[in-house]
């Protein structure tokens, strides 16, 4: 996918971003390259009795928390709505019912404004979340999005002043971010899982068990559904782990995602002749993660950037950014925008 990009990024316009693509109710307001503010209401407490989102759930509780969070954001940016150059909005891909809240409520507030609206890939979001730290890399950059729905490599580019997306690999099955959720739910964790397992991780050893890497120098594509596998074979042969055990058969299961993820992404920029990569996503806010993906790419002369953790899982701020790309552009969505669960970059 190619858009125009033009000089000055995110510079001299201040936008609304709006996010409901699954359990992050968010809304931020970005001036001018900066967060003025950046409001998410988590909706944890609502799927941790299920284990996991439970899409429903999640699309009525964007229903009750979207205004509020919206008013917050614009009272802590200190602006009104007025005072808004547009609104851009997670148009996709996602839980459809979630996206549909925050894709009506954005068409209804451009509307009753009289603002330009729109619409935000989630995972463009992601890639440009990089922007609003201090130190973001100029394209091209190769960027790893890697969450509970997504792991992708991709090379972001801006040929000619465009700014353009291509996909180098994917994962073929399972999700990292699912590969961890998966995983806490069957070794009887709490929800959110992969904040579990890296917290218990801390404490264990990672070479305590030998978990396969699929794909391991067999080009920069992801496979998880193997290593799932294993660790539930495990626990049907050994049981569930308590203490020192469990800490260990965590650093290891995490081991075997971290150990993947950055080899594939020091691949991938290896391949393209990048000497920048970008972290994004839930998952990257990972400390094992960060630092694995870091210490390799200082070994291979490339430069690791990361968001900040509250800019890595969901949120409007990453939105707002990707959409002031868009507005600089020069796109526009009507009121018959509509939501795309499958939405491509």
């Amino acid at each position: 996918m190619t858009r125009p990009a033009a000089a000055g990024y995110l510079r001299r316009v201040t936008v609304l971003g709006i996010e409901t693509s699954c359990d992050e109710t968010a809304a931020a307001v970005v001036a001018d390259g900066e967060v003025r503010s950046n409001v998410i209401a988590s909706q944890i407490e609502v799927h941790r009795r299920w284990g996991g989102v439970v899409p429903e759930l999640a699309s009525r509780n964007h229903l009750v928390q979207l205004l509020p969070v919206v008013d917050e954001a614009l009272r802590q940016a200190g602006v009104a709505l007025s005072g808004i150059d547009g609104i851009a909005v997670t148009a996709g891909p996602g839980l459809a019912g979630a996206l549909l809240v925050g894709v009506q409520a954005a068409k209804g507030l451009a509307w009753s404004a009289g603002l330009p609206l729109v619409a935000v890939h989630h995972l463009a979001g992601h890639l440009h979340a990089i922007r609003l730290t201090a130190e973001a890399p100029a394209p091209p950059f190769v960027g790893l999005v890697v969450s509970g729905g997504h792991t992708s490599l991709y090379r972001v580019d801006a040929p000619a002043g465009r700014t353009r997306y291509d996909l180098l690999g994917a994962t073929l099955d399972d999700a990292a971010g699912e590969a961890f959720d998966k995983a806490a739910k069957l070794l009887g964790l709490p929800y959110p899982g992969g904040v579990e397992i890296e917290r218990i991780a801390e404490g264990g050893d990672p070479a305590a068990h030998r978990f396969p890497r699929a794909l391991a120098g067999k080009g920069i594509d992801f496979s998880f559904s193997g290593l799932k596998t294993a660790l539930r074979l495990h626990v049907q042969r050994a049981g569930r782990p308590e203490g020192r055990a469990l800490a260990d058969l965590c650093a290891s299961y995490q081991e075997a995602i971290v150990d993947v993820l950055a080899q594939k992404a020091i691949a991938a920029c290896a391949r393209e002749r990048i000497g920048r990569l970008v972290l994004c996503g839930g998952v990257a806010a990972n400390r094992r993660l960060r630092a694995e993906a870091t210490a390799r790419g200082r070994e291979a002369g490339i430069a690791t950037f990361v968001p900040p953790p509250v800019l890595c899982t969901d949120n409007g701020a990453m939105i707002a950014a990707a959409g002031t790309l868009a507005f600089q552009a020069g796109e526009r969505a009507g009121l018959d925008l509509a939501a795309d669960p499958a939405m491509r970059l």
